[in-house]
C-alpha cells in the first residue's frame, strides 16, 4: 500500500495512533464559547441496516433474516428509535443521547462516488470532491472559517505516520504518535490468514507462520470472533483514551476547535452478527468518553460519524455482508435536533435496491457535513464551492440548534 505523506508535519494539538483508532486535532482557538466540530471516520464500510435496522420494512427479513437481532421489547433486542427502526443494542450510550435529543442518525446515506474499494471510497469521502484531491474537506473548511483568519496556524508537532486526507491542505494541522509501539493487534492477523486461506501456496504459509509464533486454529479461522472480552476492552481503551484526550484538548479554552479520529473494524465480510459487537461498542463508549471529558463544552460540540460505503442488503455465504452503497450517518452532541432518524428511506423491495444489491441512497453526506459547517461552525454558503467542488449547492439543515 502506498503511504502519501505531506511534505511538512504541520500545526498545534496532535494526532494519536494507537491500535487501530487515531486522532487528528487541528487550529487552536482563543475564546471558550466558539463551537466545536469533531469528525470520526469509521474505516471498513459500516452496515448501517445492522447499526441501524428498519425492523418495519417488511422485506427486511427476506434478505437477511439470520442476521437479525430480535426487535424491540424482546430479550436482547433492538432498543426503539420511534416504531420504525431501531439501534444496535451495542449503542445504548448513543440510544440515550437520542432520549434527550442528542443523536441523530440519518439513514440511507452515501458519497457521492459509487466505488467498492475501501481505499478509493475513503479518498473520496475524505476529499469531499467530484475527483480525486490531495487536500481534505475539513481542512479546508479550517482554513474557511470566518475565526480562522484571527488565529494563527500553530506549529509542527508530528510523531505520526500521517495526517489524514480529511485534514490535510493550507491549514496547518499535527500529528502526535505516543513513542511506545504496539504489535497488529489479532484481528488483522485473522484477516491476512482468512484472505489467503483458499491459497495452496500463501494459505498453509501464513498458517505455519502464525502458528511459529503462538497463534491457535482458533484464531486464524475464517469465521472466528476477533472481539473476545479482552481484545473489546483493549479496543475501546483505545479509542477511548482517543476520544477522552480529544474532549480534553477540545475543551481548553486556547485549545483546538476541530477534531478528527478513526476507528476500524467494519469490514464483516464474515460472521458479521458477533463482530459488530466490538466496534460498535467502542464506538459507543468513545463517544460517551469525548462527552464526558468536554464537560459543559458537549453544549457547543456537534460530532460527525460516516463511513466510505454500506454494505450489501443480502447476507453472503459466510453469514456476512459485501461492500454496498447506502449506509447510515450518525450526528450527535448538544446542539443536535436529535430524537428523531433522518433520511428519506428508499425500501428493500427488490426494484427498490441499487444495482439489486444494495440499499439506494438518497442523501448524499456532503450535505450533511455542509449543513453543520454552515448551521454550527459559521462557514459562510459561499465557501461551500471549495470546501465541497462539485457538490449539492444546498446543504441540509435543521441538523442543529441554532446559538
Amino acid at each position: 500500500m502506498m503511504i502519501r505523506r505531506r511534505t511538512a508535519l504541520l500545526g498545534l494539538a496532535a494526532s494519536w495512533t494507537l491500535g487501530r483508532s487515531s486522532l487528528a486535532l487541528a487550529a487552536p482557538a482563543s475564546r471558550p464559547d466558539e463551537p466545536r466540530f469533531v469528525v470520526v471516520l469509521m474505516r471498513g464500510a459500516l452496515d448501517g441496516m445492522a447499526a441501524v435496522p428498519p425492523y418495519g420494512d417488511p422485506s427486511l427479513t427476506t434478505h437477511r433474516k439470520a442476521l437479525l437481532l430480535p426487535e424491540p421489547g424482546q430479550e436482547k433486542g433492538l432498543l426503539d428509535l420511534g416504531g420504525f427502526y431501531g439501534l444496535h443494542p451495542a449503542l445504548s450510550g448513543m440510544h440515550d443521547l437520542y432520549g434527550t435529543g442528542q443523536f441523530l442518525p440519518i439513514h440511507a446515506t452515501a458519497g457521492h462516488y459509487r466505488s467498492r474499494s475501501h481505499f478509493e471510497a475513503q479518498d473520496y469521502l475524505e476529499s469531499g470532491a467530484d475527483q480525486r484531491m490531495t487536500s481534505g474537506w475539513l481542512n479546508r473548511a479550517v482554513a474557511s472559517l470566518p475565526q480562522h483568519g484571527t488565529k494563527p496556524d500553530g506549529y509542527g508537532l508530528a510523531m505520526g505516520l500521517t495526517v489524514p486526507l480529511l485534514l490535510r491542505g493550507s491549514a496547518h494541522v499535527g500529528s502526535y504518535a505516543p513513542a511506545a509501539a504496539q504489535h497488529p493487534d489479532p484481528e488483522l492477523y485473522n484477516q491476512i490468514a482468512a484472505l489467503n486461506d483458499a491459497d495452496p501456496i500463501t494459505g498453509p504459509a501464513y498458517r505455519h507462520a502464525l502458528k511459529a509464533r503462538s497463534f491457535s486454529e482458533a484464531v486464524m479461522a475464517p469465521d472466528a470472533a476477533p472481539n473476545t472480552p479482552d481484545q473489546a476492552k483493549r479496543k475501546t481503551d483505545n479509542f477511548t483514551m482517543l476520544a477522552t484526550a480529544a474532549g480534553h484538548m477540545l475543551a481548553d479554552p486556547q485549545g483546538p476547535r476541530v477534531a478528527a479520529l478513526e476507528i476500524g473494524g467494519w469490514d464483516t465480510h464474515a460472521g458479521q452478527v458477533g463482530r459488530l459487537n466490538g466496534p460498535l461498542s467502542q464506538l459507543d463508549r468513545g463517544i460517551m468518553a469525548l462527552k464526558n471529558s468536554l464537560g459543559p463544552v458537549w453544549d457547543k460540540t456537534v460530532v460527525l460519524v460516516m463511513t466510505e460505503f454500506g454494505r450489501t442488503v443480502r447476507m453472503n455465504g459466510t453469514s456476512g455482508t459485501d461492500h454496498g452503497t447506502g449506509t447510515v450517518t450518525f450526528v450527535a452532541g448538544g446542539p443536535v435536533t436529535g430524537g428523531r432518524v433522518g433520511g428519506t428511506w428508499p425500501g428493500l423491495k427488490p426494484s427498490q435496491l441499487f444495482e439489486n444489491r444494495d440499499l439506494a441512497p438518497t442523501t448524499d453526506a456532503r450535505t450533511i457535513a455542509a449543513g453543520i459547517l454552515v448551521e454550527h461552525m459559521g462557514l459562510p454558503r459561499t465557501a461551500l464551492a471549495q470546501v465541497f467542488p462539485g457538490a449539492p449547492s444546498t446543504p441540509m439543515e435543521g441538523l442543529v440548534r441554532r446559538a
